[in-house]
């Protein structure tokens, strides 16, 4: 019972993030479908975030991943503070060129100030495509003239 509940807390908590997506995301159809500090799942189309060759763009995937990860750990700094990529990378290991790519975030470690994550992402068959290492800084205070409460 109470693994559903927090489950239903994910998937809650996902589409009120989705509603406040950013530009990128938004772009790039980066749609989350949980969301918790510890795990974070969220899809992307292959389609419109093709390079040249029709391959996923590595850059894509990248996005992807520092998408989730920055949203873990912002979901978990102090209120009045914010959490930004430092250092993420990336290995590609196979391409995919249609259908939809899923991303898993999970916290490896949770700090005051530094918060690292594991992203797995996989294709339709479930083929890992790329897997990335994000650490995000917690810092105190937010930029002048930020908009906290999503798209008007």
């Amino acid at each position: 019972m109470e693994a559903d509940v927090e489950e239903a807390d994910a998937v809650r908590l996902a589409a009120q993030i989705n509603a406040a997506r950013g530009e990128i995301e938004r772009q790039m159809g980066i749609l989350l479908t949980e969301a918790s500090p510890e795990r974070l799942v969220a899809t992307m189309p292959v389609e419109g975030n093709r390079q040249p060759y029709g391959l996923l763009h590595g850059g894509a995937s990248v996005v992807l991943a520092e998408t989730l990860g920055s949203v873990g750990a912002n979901l978990d700094a102090p209120p009045g503070s914010m959490a930004v990529g430092i250092e993420i990378s990336a290995s590609h290991h196979r391409s995919a060129t249609s259908g939809t790519v899923t991303a898993v975030a999970t916290r490896i470690r949770g700090g005051r100030s530094l918060v690292t994550y594991d992203i797995r992402i996989t294709d339709d068959a479930g083929r890992v495509t790329c897997t990335c290492r994000l650490t995000c800084m917690i810092r105190s205070g937010l930029p002048a003239g930020l908009n906290t409460s999503g798209p008007s």
